[in-house]
């Protein structure tokens, strides 16, 4: 029988989904304590410091390091340059939110010289700085940013083609697609140069992007909508998904390979709570993390504690490995 590294998958797994809340509460707090102009600067400066990191990932030595790097600079990249762009540039353009029931949403933006100085947004005839993020959950669908996101599904697609029909990859669910669909027999496929910084990169982005799409799609009611069956049965279908990932994953010995199948199990499991949290079957404490002070510094003491917990397990393992070759 093959042998079972539980604690390795349970860590490796928590570290991943820890990142998820602590991600959305980061954003939060800087949206409350920035102010505009700084909170854009200091995204973007976020996402190139994740670039950054991602490409001197690749430079380190070791496969468990690499993916560290990966891990956090796509994070980093995530947040700045994906969702806080996506931000600015919806609010600058007065893109709206959508309303659960009825109501109006009102953008103003006053130009001068061609340039948006002053923007305006109003729900029901109230200032959206008006409203507390409780009352705004009580009647917002979703977030601007992320109504266009959709949009990109084309520039999506055309990385889909790439490692579908191109690449040799180490992604279990492209690798299916690529066997079951005759793909191996009558394609050559050449595996890309292997730095797993860059992997654990792609692996996010392509992910959390294609993912996000999905749950844009299945709460829009032109297309389905929160309470819709299929947005249901997508959500039964991840939670089984990352079960099933799971169960492979305790067979992974390595922890660098070990944390880039947790991210995959995270981010499909986080799929699930994502739609059981839109209609109110949980509250999201991430999202509020100004009055869940006590909650949110728990995630975030636990977060330390088993990143700590991590790098001594993987600096014995390497003590042990050398000894082995010694």
């Amino acid at each position: 029988m093959k042998k079972k590294y539980l604690g390795k998958t349970v860590g490796s797994l928590l570290i991943v989904l820890l990142m998820m809340p602590l991600g959305h509460a980061l954003m939060i707090l800087m949206e409350h304590f920035l102010e505009p102009t700084t909170l854009h600067y200091s995204a973007f400066l976020m996402g190139f410091v994740g670039l950054v990191v991602t490409i001197a990932g690749v430079f380190v030595k070791g496969d468990t390091r690499q993916t560290c790097f990966g891990l956090a600079g796509a994070l980093l990249f995530w947040t700045g340059w994906v969702e806080f762009l996506f931000a600015y540039f919806a609010q600058r353009f007065g893109v709206h939110c959508d309303l659960i029931g009825n109501g109006v949403v009102q953008t103003v933006t006053e130009y001068v010289n061609g340039v948006g100085v002053n923007h305006t947004f109003t729900i029901n005839g109230t200032p959206l700085e008006d409203f507390s993020r409780a009352e705004l959950k009580e009647i917002r669908g979703s977030r601007p940013e992320y109504l266009i996101m959709p949009a990109t599904f084309g520039m999506w697609m055309m990385f889909v083609v790439m490692y579908t029909f191109c690449t040799r990859t180490g992604c279990l669910f492209i690798r299916w697609v690529q066997r079951h669909c005759g793909i191996n027999e009558k394609v050559e496929l050449r595996p890309m140069a292997y730095h797993p910084s860059i992997v654990m990169f792609m692996e996010w982005n392509i992910m959390m992007w294609g993912l996000y799409m999905l749950l844009m799609f299945c709460y829009d009611p032109v297309f389905l909508g929160d309470h819709h069956p299929v947005t249901y049965a997508v959500a039964a279908v991840c939670l089984v998904g990352s079960a099933l990932m799971f169960k492979k994953q305790m067979y992974i010995a390595t922890w660098g390979r070990n944390l880039r199948m947790a991210y995959a199990t995270v981010i499909v499991f986080w799929t699930f709570v994502e739609v059981i949290a839109r209609n109110g079957l949980f509250k999201e404490i991430w999202v509020d993390p100004l009055h869940h002070v006590v909650e949110m510094s728990a995630v975030l003491a636990l977060f330390v504690v088993l990143i700590v917990g991590c790098w001594m397990y993987n600096v014995k393992d390497a003590e042990a490995d050398a000894k082995l070759l010694a």
